[in-house]
């Protein structure tokens, strides 16, 4: 399903709703475990999962991915635990999307043609690399090509609209717009000038506009499903599960936040 990814924004439109995607920090607190979140969030209605690959040092990321990238690594969890872990999500999931979601000397570790030929097997539909800078993402871009692998770019309110142009040009799948100057984490309000700044890239581009870092509750989602094509939660997805409480109890309050989620990127946008 080469168009996978197409196909959910094209529904999403129908259906007069954003997208909602949900990363999961792979591994964390452990590889079942984390298999068992991912499997709760297309349940409770993620149309794509963000495949967070743990690394040691998270510099896009807050407080939580960054302490669940720890645990994982600290479990022992590799790379090609995830891979296979991904395969049989796909397995189960055929129409979900799935993008991984990695700093990139993970996979320069791995083999960029080696692994893009393994994703796409896999049945994995994009790769989001957060720290390769746009004048650096040739060398994994043209073997993405070759697998018809979406490399989604980022862009934030920091990125001058002339770069952020020509960011976009060359890009494919959906642009992940970051919400905020910063790290990950969930926030209690969206800066006033984002949806400006969602409407003037717009402007410049034709595929699909998530916007991410600090979404953590329904109103958000809301507010954000008005201009945008898709709503990114993660970190306040992850949160549950630092609770001195059992697993089951984190993953039903993890649940309840993305069906709250789900619900309000399925109301009527007003635009």
């Amino acid at each position: 399903m080469k168009e996978r990814i197409k196909d959910i924004f094209e529904t999403c439109k129908q259906e007069k709703r954003a997208a909602l995607i949900v990363f999961q920090s792979c591994g964390f607190p452990d590889l079942s475990a984390s298999e068992a979140m991912i499997e709760s969030a297309i349940i409770s209605g993620a149309d794509i999962i963000e495949l967070g690959v743990p690394f040691s040092d998270p510099m896009a990321d807050g407080v939580v991915i960054q302490k669940a990238s720890q645990i994982a690594l600290q479990k022992g969890v590799c790379f090609q635990d995830i891979l296979d872990m991904a395969e049989r999500i796909r397995k189960k999931h055929p129409k979900t999307g799935l993008i991984l979601f990695s700093y990139f000397n993970i996979l320069l570790n791995y083999g960029l043609k080696k692994l893009t030929a393994k994703l796409a097997d896999i049945g994995i539909d994009g790769i989001l690399a957060v720290d390769i800078p746009y004048e650096e993402k040739e060398e994994l871009d043209i073997f993405c090509k070759e697998q018809h692998l979406h490399l989604i770019p980022l862009v934030s309110p920091a990125t001058p609209l002339e770069r952020a142009a020509t960011i976009v040009s060359r890009a494919s799948g959906f642009i992940y717009c970051v919400a905020v100057c910063g790290v990950t984490g969930a926030r209690s309000s969206l800066p006033p000038e984002l949806k400006e700044w969602v409407e003037k890239l717009k402007s410049i581009t034709e595929l699909p506009l998530a916007v991410g870092f600090g979404v953590s509750s329904g109103e958000m989602a809301h507010q954000i499903s008005d201009f945008a094509d898709a709503v990114v939660v993660g970190s306040a997805a992850l949160k549950p599960f630092f609770d001195s409480v059992p697993f089951e109890v984190c993953l039903r309050k993890s649940s309840d936040l993305i069906c709250e989620l789900r619900k309000e990127v399925n109301q009527k946008k007003t635009v």
